[in-house]
């Protein structure tokens, strides 16, 4: 089966697409076999290809992912698909269903085999895999630092910096789903976007610094990492809240004390995959507080493109998304043999 692979650190050019034996026949009680139709290319997949991490990880990176070289070659984390075959133990899942979900090994392969217990979920009914795919990095983190992290109030100001790309989609979505009034910071072609995304007002970043006019905001959320605490304090409310989604290891340090000093406080961390969170990005969806934004798709072969579009940064909208064999295939294919084993 087909699978994209990169065996050194480097630019897009390291990614290739290599043949890979199928996953053993049998599987275990707990197991599922999964048919992976869309996978997305995130800003996390471009720093752990590149090994270029947030100012302070370098180290702890490295540390993670294989000093002088990847210690897993499988490339890919979040995913769309079905399900082929399950284990004789699981119940949550039967073969047939779609799903959307995030692997810790990889997910650019044509089949994977994952526990039940993995952060694997149903997919909402109606979306396709590539829009389901689009979902796991994306809403959950703008989840994990609007909603847990910062708790955003009803009528709260928020300031979304990077409001188009990939997180940024979510977390305008999902400002306006918990009552605050939102301000969307993307490049000119893309503030018509970002209104449609339900922002009540839109800054040219080109023309307008937006932490310099004046406005304040209860909420700074720094989706593209071209901000700081120190020059978005001013723009705070006493009670404000700095997200720099990107965060750096000196911001994980601020977050811990500011949480003791009286003022503004800096909101970090990491949004960890889980099946838990992926349930609940599941819930927004369904009651119809985010939608699924797919920018860019890419096939399998066109791997090197589109990670040069998410190296790129500026200019995006929503996921770009990469459509695997399998999602051809099933176009042509009438019949598709599905099974439970054991």
């Amino acid at each position: 089966m087909k699978a994209i692979v990169r065996d050194v650190y480097g630019p897009p050019e390291v990614l290739e697409i290599r043949e890979l034996p199928e996953p053993k026949g049998d599987l275990a009680p707990d197991e599922v076999l999964i048919e992976v139709h869309a996978t997305s290319v995130t800003t996390a997949e471009w720093r752990m290809r590149a090994a270029v991490f947030p100012p302070g990880f370098s180290l702890p990176g490295r540390l993670a992912l294989g000093w002088s070289r990847p210690r897993e070659p499988l490339t890919g984390r979040d995913f769309g698909g079905r399900v082929l075959a399950v284990g004789s133990a699981v119940t949550r899942l039967s073969p047939g269903d779609a799903v959307f979900g995030a692997s810790p090994k990889g997910a650019n392969v044509e089949r994977l085999v994952l526990p039940e217990s993995a952060a694997i979920v149903a997919a909402p009914a109606g979306l396709s895999h590539v829009e389901v795919a689009a979902l796991p990095f994306g809403a959950n983190t703008a989840m994990h630092f609007l909603a847990d992290g910062a708790k955003v109030q009803p009528g709260e100001r928020v300031l979304v910096l990077g409001a188009s790309g990939g997180v940024g989609v979510y977390v305008v979505q999902l400002a306006k789903h918990l009552g605050a009034e939102v301000t969307g910071v993307a490049s000119a072609a893309n503030l018509d976007f970002v209104r449609e995304l339900g922002a009540d007002h839109v800054v040219d970043y080109a023309i307008t610094d937006p932490l310099a006019t004046g406005q304040i905001y209860d909420v700074i959320v720094d989706v593209a990492g071209i901000s700081s605490f120190a020059r978005a304090k001013p723009a705070l409310a006493a009670a404000g809240r700095y997200v720099p989604i990107e965060g750096s290891l000196g911001d994980l340090w601020r977050g811990v004390w500011t949480r003791i000093w009286p003022g503004p406080r800096v909101i970090s961390g990491v949004a960890m995959d889980t099946r838990e969170a992926l349930e609940r990005v599941r819930a927004l969806v369904e009651a119809g507080a985010i939608r699924p934004i797919v920018g860019r798709r890419f096939e399998m072969a066109e791997i090197v493109a589109a990670h040069r579009v998410v190296e790129r940064r500026r200019g995006r909208r929503g996921a770009v998304i990469v459509e695997l064999p399998a999602a051809e295939s099933a176009k042509r294919a009438s019949v598709v043999p599905l099974e439970r084993v054991g």
